[in-house]
């Protein structure tokens, strides 16, 4: 049986700006051949038993022929396999798509192509540059500023370009920029023509210069700009800077830590990468089954005899429920059964479950859910929660006289392999969304833990993670007031920008 191709444009870097279309071939592929510029993120939209191989070029270094790369999509069509061939930006301008599709129509391999957003259109968009403006030009020309591998005669040429009166976006031009400055100045265009270079357009490095055509190079080389870039050139470049939305975000050109477990760290990523940031998973725990699983199937089977189900994070709340579904039990079963939350995010884990919180404290700790309980004496708590955890709430209902039985659904453990500590160079924040996070992290980097955060804005979820954190010798400059990773997410974003550029 044969397989199909898909011809995706990845788009220009940030993740986001992949297509819905995209995405969905991604979701369904067996092989992804993908271009060195795709953002690695995409990846993870695959499935777990895709084969991922690296085929891009960077800078003219070719880490797999073009023929290769068309032998292999054909190949893998052939056995039957959906194949992505990820490709930067959009499949089809200067991107080799069209001789790919032409390999797989010889071969009589269904394919498809799906478009992505051309850096050429996104890069000058997320510096604040529109491509047409009424009152700069009417028209937009796409360059590549390198020739083909042996087409000499595809090379630039610098007169028509240089009386199109538009605007000019030249892709694979940052090194070129002495041979682009020069050719349209010498084919007749001013040499004050307003011109600009962006470097690692739509990610949070992205570097912006705004100069003229005939101080391109020079500024280009004065700020350090490499590849890979795009040069914009024409009335449009000129405009002012009071729209370069993106450099403009609160946390542009900020590296900040996230230290949740791998699966939970998306959440707490988006809303900081929404605000410009460049976000550093840091994982330092893994959320893994509790060992004793006798134990908790009995809890499964006992849960409805109970008065009261406390759930005391959303990972506990997750893990009890699913397990409990999974184990045959029925969600009508705990129709007796008061459940107790602590923090928001926990209740909306429950909630989701179609099942109301009878209590949840106003403050996001154990301490304040046993006023919330009201009189526990002689009542049936089953409390759930991580392996290791403070003793605080069983204890105190024990001391109003109610029976209280505990069972670890989950425990955490520190992920294996470790992340690697030179991820933290040059950071601005690092981030801590439980007790275990802070352990696992001193613990991953040894000697070199303490000081590091010391250098750096530390935040907190909340007040246990900020003791865990005092207890280690470190005083967190922000702990978030709600018990969420939204509130935190707001609450580094305004600390940033009230610092008014300040570390």
């Amino acid at each position: 049986m044969s397989g199909r191709v898909y011809l995706v444009g990845a788009g220009p870097g940030d993740p986001g700006l992949i297509t819905l279309r995209g995405a969905d071939a991604l979701s369904r592929a067996d092989v992804v051949l993908y271009d060195a510029l795709a953002n690695p993120k995409l990846l993870e939209l695959a499935p777990g038993h895709a084969d991922l191989r690296l085929v891009g070029k960077r800078q003219g270094r070719t880490s797999v022929s073009q023929a290769d790369i068309e032998t292999a999509l054909v190949q893998a069509a052939g056995e039957g396999k959906v194949v992505v061939r990820l490709k930067g930006g959009d499949p089809f301008i200067f991107g080799r798509g069209g001789e790919e599709a032409e390999a797989c129509a010889r071969a009589g391999v269904p394919f498809e192509v799906v478009p992505g957003v051309t850096s050429a259109v996104a890069v000058p968009a997320y510096a604040g540059i529109p491509l047409t403006h009424r009152e700069h030009t009417s028209s937009v020309t796409f360059v590549t500023a390198r020739a083909g591998e042996e087409s000499v005669d595809l090379a630039p040429r610098w007169k028509p370009l240089a009386a199109t009166g538009g605007t000019l976006v030249f892709l694979m031009g940052m090194l070129r920029a002495e041979e682009i400055s020069s050719g349209l100045a010498q084919a007749g265009m001013l040499p004050d023509t307003p011109a600009a270079a962006v470097q690692w357009g739509t990610l949070p490095q992205q570097r912006t210069v705004r100069t003229t055509l005939g101080h391109l190079a020079e500024a280009i080389e004065a700020r350090g700009l490499r590849p890979p870039g795009v040069i914009v050139v024409g009335g449009v470049a000129g405009i002012g800077e009071h729209i370069a939305w993106y450099e403009s975000l609160p946390l542009f050109g900020r590296r900040i830590v996230v230290t949740r477990a791998r699966h939970q760290a998306a959440s707490l990523a988006t809303l900081l990468e929404r605000a410009g940031a460049q976000v550093i998973e840091f994982p330092t725990i893994e959320i893994c089954p509790a060992p004793d699983r006798a134990r908790v199937e009995r809890a499964y089977v006992e849960a409805g005899s109970y008065d009261w189900l406390v759930l005391t994070s959303p990972n506990g709340a997750e893990l009890f429920f699913k397990g409990y579904l999974k184990a045959g039990h029925d969600i009508r079963d705990l129709a007796g059964v008061s459940i107790a939350a602590i923090g928001p995010a926990t209740a909306a884990a429950i909630e989701r479950r179609g099942v109301r919180v009878a209590a949840q404290p106003s403050e996001f700790r154990a301490e304040a859910l046993v006023d919330a309980l009201g009189d526990p004496a002689g009542k049936r708590f089953l409390v759930a929660r991580a392996a290791v955890a403070r003793d605080v709430l069983p204890d105190a209902l024990r001391a109003k006289g109610a029976d209280v039985d505990v069972v670890a659904i989950y425990e955490t453990r520190l992920p294996q392999p470790s992340a690697d500590p030179a991820l933290l160079d040059d950071v601005d924040a690092v981030t801590f969304t439980s007790s275990s996070t802070v352990t696992n992290f001193m613990t991953i980097m040894g000697d070199g833990g303490e000081p590091l955060l010391r250098d750096v804005v530390v935040a907190a979820i909340g007040p246990i993670t900020a003791e865990t954190l005092s207890d280690t010798g470190i005083t967190p400059k922000i702990v978030a007031s709600q018990y969420t990773t939204a509130c935190l997410a707001d609450e580094i974003i305004d600390y940033f920008a009230n610092r008014q550029g300040l570390p």
